[in-house]
């Protein structure tokens, strides 16, 4: 292995074509150095090769250099077409072992503004690797949370004949909603393992082809010769759950379930969601044959209470267990999601679409952060709104700020005008960043606003972030008068408790005004997606509110008693 070694890496070093090249028949021996071939076990076990674990590794490591330098020698066009060949040679070399490669070479025959991973590889990289942990038997269960449209479907289908060429033999079933779109999976597959199509997965698993389908019951047998026909299939789609086909499909490899939730029905209807969690539980997951099967489950988020939460909630903290969710807007609110050759979505076209959408569906469906409608404390429509501030000057204007807990949490300040009995929230920060840069956001703020009373929670290091505060507020010339106390109330009964004068005495900018405003808007949707029932990403802004409030009922001079009037 040394001398082999050596000699590939001296090779690369050369960086030039034939050397390349040259290093590239060395790992093609180092690979299958002190392998085994299992002759006469059977005929699923038949030809299997064991590689020298070592050997192997060693193998495809160099491999990727040797596809790193050929790749850099084709951008410059140093003998491109050789360079070229090489680059995909070294592809299927790696492709019956590596998803990622499979992916690329299989498509290589394709048209670049035509090819499905290529153009969306940087976005579903993080998703393809997590195939290849499922496959190498890393994870028995792999969930991935994208939005429609992304390509989550067609990357599972380039899983499954992935899989189907490495275990032929072994039987993998499709579950959905429907039929139809499980028809559409039977003829993509079909068009994927066709030798004469546009795909070159015939290059990858040589020898290996469909030797029988079913279009009936949408079956597909993967082998060498028709005396491989298997009971069950090596691709079943005739999964759609609920079907009563318990007895004739199963799953040896692969469970695979594709958007179970058919629509907002469902996910808005708890009875619906438990049955729903019954059939996929009860039914199409007591379809495997042994306790090897792994288990892919793919899909748009609907609820807290989907099948996908169901299975992140039972497994929290299994290793073995993965759950990838991606957001289609990132931080700054630009598209994650905006692929080459017109494909994906823009920034533009997603940024509409969340204007036109209820906030809980928006985060729910394009940002995978589903949220229980159900016990839902604060309905958009029961907030108090307004589009301009009374022309008049206000009694007073207030802050309060909930200082940073966690790496993950928010530091909330809002500015309250106040006008008798109402306090009409002007502005917030609502920033999970740095500590020194909030610090000055909010002396800032504070200074502009021309804020009288500002009051900082002491808890967590708020009794020091005060004063830094206080200090800069004082440099920047602002007559802020700053306090500081310590909750010890429990935060969930804070929230609840003070709820019914936050909706009565807080008044809130008009859904219009926030749209383009990040941090606003960031504030409402914690607020309005409260629930209090169930587990809350952030709550950070509900409970500023609730101090807030509770601050000022305990200083009755700033909420008065409300009686009748006799007019």
């Amino acid at each position: 292995m040394e001398e082999l070694e050596k000699v590939a890496r001296k090779l690369i070093a050369m960086d030039n074509p034939v050397a390349y090249m040259d290093a590239f028949e060395v790992c093609r021996e180092l690979e299958v150095l002190d392998s085994v071939k299992v002759e006469g076990t059977g005929r699923r076990d038949h030809g299997t090769i064991v590689y020298d674990e070592g050997n192997f590794r060693l193998a495809h490591e160099l491999n990727r250099k040797i596809r790193a330098g050929a790749n850099g020698l084709l951008r410059i066009g140093v003998d491109a077409d050789e360079m070229q060949e090489l680059y995909y040679k070294t592809h299927l070399f790696d492709a019956p072992h590596f998803f990622d490669s499979f992916c690329i070479y299989i498509e290589k025959d394709r048209a670049i503004e035509k090819q499905f991973y290529l153009p969306r590889r940087k976005q579903l990289k993080r998703c393809a690797d997590g195939i290849q942990l499922l496959e190498e038997g890393k994870l028995h269960t792999l969930a991935i949370s994208l939005a429609p449209g992304v390509g989550k479907t067609t990357l599972a289908e380039f899983g499954l004949a992935w899989t189907c060429g490495r275990n032929p033999f072994l039987g993998n079933l499709i579950g959905s909603h429907n039929n139809s779109f499980l028809t559409g999976v039977y003829g993509e597959m079909l068009r994927i393992f066709d030798p004469v199509g546009e795909y070159r997965w015939s290059d990858v698993f040589p020898g290996l082809s469909v030797i029988n389908t079913n279009a009936k019951d949408l079956m597909i047998g993967i082998g060498y010769d028709k005396a491989d026909d298997m009971r069950f299939k090596t691709l079943q789609c005739g999964g759609s759950l609920g079907s009563q086909l318990a007895g004739r499909v199963r799953a040896s490899n692969w469970l695979y379930l594709d958007d179970p939730v058919d629509g907002i029905e469902t996910a808005m209807n708890k009875e619906r969601l438990d049955k729903l969690w019954q059939t996929v539980y009860t039914d199409f997951f007591q379809r495997a044959i042994g306790d090897r099967v792994k288990r892919l489950v793919i899909g748009t988020r609907w609820s807290l209470n989907d099948p996908i939460g169901r299975l992140e909630q039972y497994y929290d903290g299994d290793p073995g267990a993965m759950f990838i969710r991606e957001p289609v807007l990132d931080e700054n609110e630009e598209s994650r999601f905006c692929y080459p050759y017109g494909l994906g979505y823009t920034t533009e076209v997603l940024l509409k679409q969340r204007d036109m959408m209820d906030e809980p569906s928006w985060l729910a469906i394009y940002q995978q952060e589903p949220i229980e409608r159900e016990g839902q404390l604060y309905a958009p429509e029961e907030l108090r709104r307004y589009f301009d501030l009374p022309d008049q000057e206000p009694d007073s204007v207030l802050a309060i700020c909930d200082t940073k807990e966690q790496g993950a949490d928010y530091c909330v300040c809002p500015v309250f005008y106040q006008y008798g009995n109402d306090f009409y929230l002007e502005a917030i920060i609502c920033d999970n960043g740095k500590v020194e840069v909030v610090q000055e956001r909010i002396a800032k703020m504070l200074v502009d606003r021309k804020v009288k009373q500002c009051r900082i929670e002491s808890n967590r290091g708020g009794t020091i972030f005060a004063q830094n505060v206080e200090k800069r507020v004082k440099e920047l010339g602002g007559m802020t008068s700053i306090t500081t106390r310590w909750t010890q109330t429990n935060k969930e009964t804070r929230i609840q408790v003070n709820s019914a004068m936050v909706k009565e005495h807080v008044l809130f900018k008009d859904e219009s005004y926030y749209q383009k405003n990040r941090e606003y808007r960031e504030a409402m949707t914690q607020l309005t997606t409260y629930s209090m029932m169930g587990k809350n990403k952030h709550d950070d802004v509900p409970d500023c509110l609730a101090m807030f409030v509770d601050w000022q009922m305990s200083d009755r001079s700033n909420i008065a008693t409300i009686v009748k009037r006799p007019f």
